[in-house]
Order: C-alpha cells, then structure tokens, then sequence
C-alpha cells in the first residue's frame, strides 16, 4: 500500500523577507533554515514551507495554473480555534471559512496572492463514503461556536504535528490532469464537484485537487513567475524521482 503524503512545497518569491514574515506572524510557521536565498520554514523541526527568492520573478497570473491553495492541517479543533482568535486580533484579512463535512477550513492569501487555507480534519469515523468515494459539501462555518473552541494561549508558533494536508491546484483541463493525477502520481479519485477533481491516497479525503475556476484552456505555466515551484511528496518507493504535470507544476519524490 502507499503511504504517500505531502511533505512540504515551495513558492517563488519576489518580495523575500516580506513573505517570510508574514508566514511567521501570521500562521506561525518558524524558521527552521535559511541559505542562498532559500528559508525553510515549518513546525516543531519538520519544514512546510520553502520560499526560493527570485526579484526578477513575473507576478503570479491567477488565470495560469498552478496553485489555488496550499493546505496547512492543525492537530486539533482547538488550534483552528486559537488560530483564528489570531487571526481576528492580527487584523488578518479572511477570505473564506467553509464546513466542508469532512473538515472545518479557514481561507486566506498571502502577500503575494498565493492562496492559503488553514483547516482541522473531523474524526474519520464521521465522514460519509461511498467506496473510493468521500461526501464533501460547502457550507457556511459557525466561527462564534468554533472560537468557543479556543484555549485562550497566544498563538506563537504553529503546534508541533502541523503538516501540509492537501495541495489544491489550478490546472487546464480536467480530464489531463486526471490522467496525470491517477497514472503518475497513483492517486484514487474521491469527490468530484462542478470544475473540480479531488484526490487522495490510502481513502484520504484529499491530498490533491485540481480546478478549472480561474484557469480553463490554460497552457503551460510561464516557469519565471512567482507561485508554486515545486510540490515535495513523501514517497518512499519513489524517491528521489520527478515528475511535472502537463502545465509545469514540478513533484519531488522524497
């Protein structure tokens, strides 16, 4: 069986100690690493984030594919309670919060228009499946029952134990990236929506999705534009191996 996961990714950036500290004060995630242009950043020892300075870089364009999202998964309903009492005395501008019935998620972009979502699983046991296939919805989230939630500590680092859940991308045409998905990285569908695919390994909701919303007809992505550079997957029986879908986006098997 796959015990494939995704262990981190990295981001192009043009404005380099602008993004790092935002991704320190506003989600929390510490420095771990920093070399030739390059920090790592993440939670406890394990890093999440690489952010690759390059002021040259084009604007990220969000009609070309590449990322719509960048998943970080809490441990707990309760962080997801304190983060977002973080967020709300932060000033932090919020661009979603959705119950998604397998997951309570929390939207917002970073300076430089990546998307970021911050979410909490519910108990597996609690979702609805249909074989390979996971019920998920959109619904509005109840923000005055999940601060309820909340313990009240300051949110100074993200807790040891957040990983990277789910990457969500923008892709071209749905039907390739299917393809893609499932032949090359060994992915079971799991839900579909109205231009949208979600994808998960070992009967995870998802680990990938890709979307067609900003981005149908897109080409191959300009590789000297800001956003997504490459998607990290824990792979065992696979590392040291790459692969790039059909509009660029780069997976590195580790």
């Amino acid at each position: 069986m796959s015990t494939k996961t995704i262990d981190h990714i990295a981001l192009t950036v043009r404005d380099h100690a602008r993004m790092a500290d935002f991704y320190r004060t506003a989600l929390g995630l510490e420095p771990l690493d920093e070399e030739n242009g390059i920090t790592r950043l993440g939670a406890g020892s394990h890093v999440l984030l690489e952010l690759r300075h390059d002021p040259a870089a084009t604007p990220r364009d969000p009609h070309q594919a590449g990322l719509f999202h960048t998943a970080f998964l809490l441990p707990s309903r309760s962080d997801l309670a304190d983060w977002m009492r973080h967020a709300a005395e932060s000033g932090l501008r919020l661009t979603g919060a959705s119950d998604h019935g397998v997951s309570e998620a929390i939207y917002l972009d970073d300076p430089e228009g990546n998307g970021i979502e911050i979410y909490v699983d519910r108990p597996e046991t609690e979702w609805n499946r249909d074989g390979d296939r996971v019920e998920m919805y959109t619904r509005r989230l109840d923000l005055q029952e999940l601060l309820a939630n909340a313990t009240g500590a300051n949110w100074n680092a993200a807790p040891s134990g957040t990983v990277i859940g789910h990457v969500h991308l923008q892709v071209g045409e749905l039907d390739t990236a299917d393809d893609f998905f499932r032949s090359e990285l060994g992915l079971t569908r799991s839900f579909d929506a109205p231009g949208g695919a979600w994808y998960g390994w070992n009967g995870y909701h998802h680990h990938l999705a890709g979307n067609i919303w900003n981005s149908r007809g897109a080409g191959p992505r300009d590789p000297n534009m800001t956003g997504l550079a490459e998607i990290v997957v824990n792979s065992p029986d696979a590392s040291g191996q790459f692969l790039q879908d059909p509009w660029g986006t780069r997976f590195r098997m580790i």
